[in-house]
């Protein structure tokens, strides 16, 4: 069964409100949707990223430099796919973008794949698991925001069928974020699970500070908790001093920058994102290196494809969303057969693939190439 032709549709929907974190903003949910087609009709659907900067350099990538490599390939070779595109990255001198790129043509191949089998994901990687508990990301920055408002928001969460939360950190001093996490957790319950995140916003110093602060809340994990430029070596120092498990390697753009986090004793969980990373065959490969190593996985974002990687690993963990129906339209809509969450767990997808189907009046309005 060979590849036919690869489209890629930039979609771009603006949000009310921006959700920043620690160092960034974020005013428009940006994906791509790709779909892949096979000389005997098969069709993928499946999207990939937030990348609210390049959309379109992502879909010349895919149209003019991916696509005319890939074209007349059986899916069934999924490695021989993979390098001929990874090839690029000697030459093309984005190298994050470019694996974006091969993420969301990697993933279309997976999904015709599971179509052509019968076979889910999941069930491609041998896991047989059909569910896993969900948490939202959240605690975002936001004028005004008081500690009321943050419990307010950890009881949204809980309603809507959240086993918990990824809580922003890392904008404030230690001692404010410590507060707004205490703020949270005195909302939220003791069996609530509450990770952090400071997306790479403090100094070691400043990390282990808030971390000796909130190390009475029963915290999941903390989350790139330093600077990028020596973040492993300074994530080590972190995770030496603190009993809060360390989580990092969404920045991460190979298997291969996951195994430097490993190799450093950084991390007790990995993150790495398959729509970042070059896509489930390169996340595979990552998740092999951290199983070897006791390290467990989890994954930046992206359930629509973290559901089927994490459940078909035995070492998988949380699936994320955002919940607030201002932050992910399309989570909460444009991806129309979407399992509803129910006591902190979310099922897997029926059907072949990744089993999406998606809402097409909304990627017809959204989609950033025809306006």
């Amino acid at each position: 069964m060979r590849i036919e032709s690869v489209e890629a549709i930039p979609i771009e929907i603006p949000l009310t409100r921006n959700f920043g974190g620690s160092t960034y903003a974020v005013l428009k949910r940006s994906t791509i949707v790709t779909r892949l087609r096979t000389e005997a009709g098969l069709v993928s659907e499946v999207y990939n990223g937030d990348n609210r900067d390049h959309g379109p350099e992502l879909v010349r990538l895919v149209h003019e430099a991916l696509a005319p490599r890939v074209k007349g390939l059986s899916v069934f070779d999924g490695e021989r796919i993979w390098a001929a595109m990874f090839a690029l990255s000697h030459t093309y001198r984005n190298r994050k973008l470019l694996m974006e790129a091969i993420g969301c043509v990697d993933c279309a191949v997976w999904d015709v794949v599971g179509k052509a089998q019968g076979r889910s994901v999941c069930e491609l990687l041998g896991g047989k698991r059909r569910g896993l508990p969900i948490i939202s990301i959240g605690g975002y920055y936001m004028e005004g925001k008081t500690l009321a408002d943050i419990g307010r928001e950890m009881e949204a969460y809980r309603r809507a069928g959240m086993a918990g939360c990824k809580f922003k950190v890392g904008g404030l001093t230690p001692s404010e974020d410590a507060r707004r996490v205490e703020a949270a957790r005195g909302a939220a319950g003791d069996d609530f699970v509450l990770a952090v995140d400071a997306n790479c916003g403090w100094s070691v110093e400043d990390a282990v500070a808030f971390a000796r602060l909130v190390e009475p809340l029963n915290i999941a994990w903390f989350e790139e908790p330093c600077h990028w430029y020596d973040d492993a070596a300074m994530m080590a120092q972190v995770r030496r001093a603190t009993r809060i498990p360390v989580t990092a390697g969404q920045s991460e753009i190979t298997s291969h920058g996951v195994r430097r986090l490993l190799e450093a004793g950084a991390v007790d969980l990995v993150n790495v994102d398959a729509s970042e990373c070059g896509g489930v065959t390169e996340w595979r490969r990552a998740a092999a290196l951290c199983q070897a190593a006791g390290v467990r996985m989890a994954h930046h974002e992206e359930s629509q494809v973290a559901q089927h990687l994490l459940t078909g690993v035995p070492h998988g963990t949380y699936v994320e969303c955002f919940a607030d129906p201002a932050r992910d339209p399309v989570w909460q809509s444009m991806w129309a057969n979407r399992p509803a969450p129910k006591d902190g767990t979310i099922e897997l997808s029926a059907g072949p693939g990744f089993g999406l189907v998606l809402d097409e009046a909304m990627v017809r309005r959204y989609r950033a190439d025809r306006r």
